[in-house]
């Protein structure tokens, strides 16, 4: 029973690349590690610019955050320009808003130079409220645009959604696509350079050179580019510090012959994300219902997915549920991501992360200001973004939640552990128990069978708790999730963990 999980988006795809495995020593001039959109999308603009690079993914390309994306197209990221102006000012919020709209017009233009069909399509983008109490934030963020000079923006008192809507803001010439058939088709056309099913194990740093080693190979190379959604190495950059993960939840359901245009954002929680999608196959029109997350490794207090179906229903009685899955997000400390040179004492190392659950527009302008960095070209939105910014830090709240939440389940959590019996452990349920006075992680499937892991975190080795929706341990420290063998599924873990207690 491997953890096994699709998206709406896999259903798209009748011929799945494959590509080679790393299997010998080579030399690049810069390797790129994580096949997902960012690292496809940098491989591809540094072909353009003739460098010499590879792309090492541990499993296979566009097979984890990528392919769980909603694949909107936007520069309208909740009421962030408001939170931007507080934190860094007009002129910084300006940028980030360029950079974005800029963002959609570099797809839009990849997927016509390139002749991709992967069902991009012009949308506008609304966040709404169904609470007349939160009216003031979203005419705060209007009366925002307006001095940053945005015209593709209206207020509106309703939209048209079947939901009891009180106010919303509108992005005009946003857009959606199939995050999976875009990211296959620029892969396709990197094919060469890119490695799957190589593991990387370690980065050494000798004199000016980088080496990135993997189960079968090494590559040496003069830069290195971390696009693995969570980096995999820790030090210098401490990334584990600077932001948290969060897991939210989706269902693709069939609304038959309706049809809704745009895509749509709540403004209170639980967040509730819509858009729509065609089929072609069948010419099935699907509505996506997402969000409802939560901090990943807290304690489920209630079924993710039925309260999305309950949204879909509300809006579509008749709709019938197709698919249901779930992704991580890594959430930074100011809301801004993390995009640059990985540390001050690593020059010639980058890391684009932090994308606070707007992934597709930040990947290509991540794309681009990492490969402007390797050309030694300025971008002028690197400022903005830049990774080793220390103004996160000053979120003194959400920091030391997260200190408090790594003492906990570093220390203080595993001495709370109960002596107990697997008996005692319901069908279907996992816990964590004391056995010969060591904490085993039990998990108990529907036929009884037994599943034991060491409970502890691969990566800082904090205690796990167990998903009792997705049927996986994950680490409430920093965000890892691993299967009931303990096979990891997320980072910054970069190792699976033991079936067996070793603590």
């Amino acid at each position: 029973m491997k953890y096994s999980l699709t998206s709406i988006w896999d259903d798209s795809i009748t011929n799945y690349p494959h590509f080679k495995q790393l299997n010998n020593n080579i030399t690049t001039d810069v390797c790129i590690i994580g096949g997902g959109i960012t690292g496809i999308s940098t491989g591809y603009y540094l072909n353009k610019n003739n460098i010499n690079f590879v792309i090492l993914e541990r499993n296979k390309i566009c097979e984890s955050t990528t392919k769980f994306s909603t694949a909107k197209i936007t520069s309208q990221h909740d009421l962030i320009y408001s939170e931007i102006i507080k934190k860094y000012g007009i002129k910084k919020a300006k940028l980030y808003l360029e950079a974005n709209n800029e963002a959609i017009k570099n797809i839009k233009n990849i997927i016509q130079e390139e002749n991709i069909d992967c069902d991009f399509e012009i949308q506008d983008s609304y966040v709404f409220t169904q609470d007349l109490n939160l009216q003031q934030n979203i005419l705060n963020e209007y009366k925002t645009l307006s001095k940053l000079d945005f015209k593709d923006v209206e207020l509106l008192n309703r939209v048209t959604l079947p939901l009891d809507t009180k106010y919303a803001i509108k992005f005009k010439n946003q857009a959606k696509f199939n995050p999976k058939k875009y990211t296959l088709a620029l892969a396709n056309i990197i094919k060469d350079n890119i490695y799957e099913n190589s593991h990387v194990t370690r980065i050494d740093k000798k004199k000016n050179k980088i080496y990135v080693h993997t189960q079968n190979g090494v590559v040496t190379c003069n830069k290195v580019v971390l696009t693995t959604h969570y980096p995999i190495k820790d030090v210098p950059g401490f990334y584990f510090t600077k932001m948290y993960q969060d897991t939210s939840y989706m269902i693709a359901v069939d609304i038959q012959n309706n049809t809704l245009d745009g895509m749509y954002i709540s403004l209170e929680e639980p967040t509730i994300s819509l858009r729509t999608m065609t089929l072609k196959n069948n010419n099935t029109n699907v509505l996506l219902v997402g969000g409802n997350g939560i901090k990943t490794g807290d304690v489920l207090d209630e079924n993710k997915y039925i309260f999305l179906e309950k949204i879909a229903k509300q809006m579509y009685p008749d709709c019938k549920v197709i698919k249901k899955w779930n992704t991580q997000d890594c959430i930074t400390l100011d809301k801004i991501p993390y995009i640059g040179k990985f540390s001050i004492f690593y020059p010639n190392m980058y890391v684009a992360t932090g994308y606070n659950k707007w992934g597709i527009t930040t990947s290509n302008i991540a794309a681009n200001i990492i490969t402007d960095n390797i050309l030694n070209k300025h971008n002028k939105y690197e400022e903005v973004f830049r990774a080793t910014r220390l103004y996160p830090l000053r979120n003194i709240k959400q920091l030391s939640l997260n200190v408090l939440q790594v003492i906990q389940s570093l220390i203080i959590n595993k001495f709370k552990i109960k002596k107990d019996t697997i008996d005692n452990i319901h069908l279907n349920t996992g816990k964590i128990i004391k056995e010969n006075n060591v904490n085993i992680g039990i998990y108990k499937d529907e036929n009884g069978r037994i599943y034991k892991i060491n409970p502890y975190c691969s990566h800082l080795k904090c205690l796990l708790t167990f998903n009792s929706q997705d049927k996986t341990w994950d680490c409430p420290c920093h965000g890892s999730r691993f299967d009931i063998y303990g096979n990891l599924i997320y980072g910054p873990a970069n190792e699976n963990i033991t079936e067996e207690s070793k603590n």
